[in-house]
């Protein structure tokens, strides 16, 4: 089994992507030597792999990076800056080709276990007054994971409904809260073991956890074995999250797959209301906290172990990094913020690989990177430059010294908005246009 594994990784390897909710960039020890939380299964993707130091999320927040990641795409292209509720419509139309469709047609079987929070049609009737419509056993839902590429999804909608389980399109049970996180790393576990008995077929498994997003439910076997970072049960989510990958690693170790298995790890915002230094805030701010995350990669044999990189990637560029990896061309209309990080994974890349990147938050702020430079501008329009080598706590706005700097840096950013991409290629249509010199938010 292990030498047809072997033989099919030259073409089309297994890829795993974990990731965590509400990840600071400073809590993993391999990014943050003095922090006391407990985090060896990170640490052990850094040794065994590579751990890049200027990795970004697609947004600050939830929603918006999970469609930045699925379709290579920033998500105010589509004026998504909030997050879901339980009974939103899907955000992913199924005509828009995903990350876990490409893979599907390139034939990978695929999979969806854990939180999704991008939306599905439940097709409930409206609640009178105030009683809010709920799911029930037996509910079927359209428009969720099945319906962008995903052969099998086993989650929940989002982290305020983590007791309520969906199985493909249909509500299969309710669960204490603290069962959760142990369900869903079962099944991804048991869905590791039936791929290792295919060996013609490769897999792509996305595995959203919830952990260390609220509510703080971590499992008896936790409690109080997070370290010291926090008072209460925090510190123990935190390393269940951690434990969680672990078990994926050793389950691909058992199972003969890891030679063949690319694995990313990283998470989908910064953490709530914890700001961790040098970096400036945290979840759901347009500064280094809400949005630079942990990023790391292991595939042995392949990366080598114990890199750093101080490339500047996004989740948002996964997509074009696995049609890189099956030698793939994208379509103009595919993925029009993706660009391929794969030479950087192999130690390989000379100077800068993107042009530059975009960052957002919930209250319509955009930021451009470009270097050591990024420029931010706020929903009411308020801007700041920060030189990011010099300042990384972004504490002195430099504007009005590097005049030619922002202005540079703010018509290549409206020209990424009003081409409909970042990447090379032709302008796609606008689905919502912004405009840089207007309000996007009012407080």
């Amino acid at each position: 089994m292990i030498a047809s594994m072997s033989a099919l990784a030259s073409e089309k390897p297994n890829i795993i992507f974990v990731l965590f909710d509400d990840m600071g960039y400073g809590q993993p020890t391999c990014y943050a030597p003095a922090s006391l939380f407990k985090t060896p299964n990170i640490d052990r993707m850094a040794r065994e792999g590579i751990r890049f130091t200027d990795a970004h999320s697609s947004a600050a927040n939830c929603t918006p990076t999970r469609y930045g990641f699925l379709t290579g795409r920033y998500p105010h292209r589509i004026g998504q800056f909030s997050v879901l509720n339980t009974f939103s419509l899907p955000l992913i139309p199924e005509t828009r080709l995903t990350v876990a469709s490409f893979l599907k047609q390139n034939g990978y079987a695929t999979a969806c276990i854990g939180k999704w929070h991008l939306g599905m049609d439940w097709n409930k009737p409206k609640s009178k007054g105030k009683t809010k419509p709920e799911l029930a056993i037996g509910d079927k839902m359209s428009g969720g994971p099945n319906a962008v590429g995903f052969d099998y999804f086993y989650g929940f909608t989002h982290a305020r409904n983590i007791s309520t389980i969906i199985e493909q399109d249909t509500v299969i049970k309710e669960i204490k809260a603290v069962e959760n996180q142990p369900l869903m790393v079962a099944k991804a576990i048991e869905f590791l073991q039936q791929r290792a008995l295919i060996t013609d077929k490769p897999f792509f498994l996305y595995f959203p956890m919830c952990p260390p997003h609220s509510p703080l439910v971590p499992a008896p076997q936790y409690v109080g074995k997070g370290g010291n970072a926090d008072k209460g049960a925090y510190a123990d989510w935190v390393y269940q999250g951690d434990d969680m990958l672990g078990q994926l690693l050793d389950t691909l170790e058992s199972t003969g797959q890891s030679e063949n298995t690319l694995v990313l790890v990283s998470a989908d915002n910064g953490a709530a209301g914890r700001e961790y230094a040098p970096l400036r805030d945290h979840k759901a701010s347009i500064y280094e906290g809400g949005h630079r995350e942990p990023f790391l990669a292991r595939w042995p044999g392949r990366i080598k172990g114990g890199q750093t990189s101080e490339q500047i990637i996004s989740i948002t560029d996964i997509f074009a990094t696995c049609a890189d990896l099956l030698g793939k061309s994208l379509p103009e209309n595919v993925a029009e913020d993706s660009v391929s990080f794969l030479n950087c994974l192999y130690g390989k890349q000379e100077g800068n690989f993107r042009e530059a990147s975009v960052h957002q938050n919930g209250k319509k702020a955009l930021a451009i990177r470009n270097g050591k430079w990024k420029l931010i501008v706020h929903g009411d329009n308020r801007r700041e430059l920060f030189n990011l080598d010099a300042d990384i706590g972004e504490t002195r706005n430099v504007i009005d010294t590097h005049t030619t700097v922002a202005s540079t840096l703010a018509a290549l950013l409206q020209r990424y908005l009003d081409d409909g991409r970042s990447t090379s290629g032709e302008a796609q249509p606008l689905e919502h246009r912004i405009s840089l010199d207007e309000v996007r938010y009012k407080k």
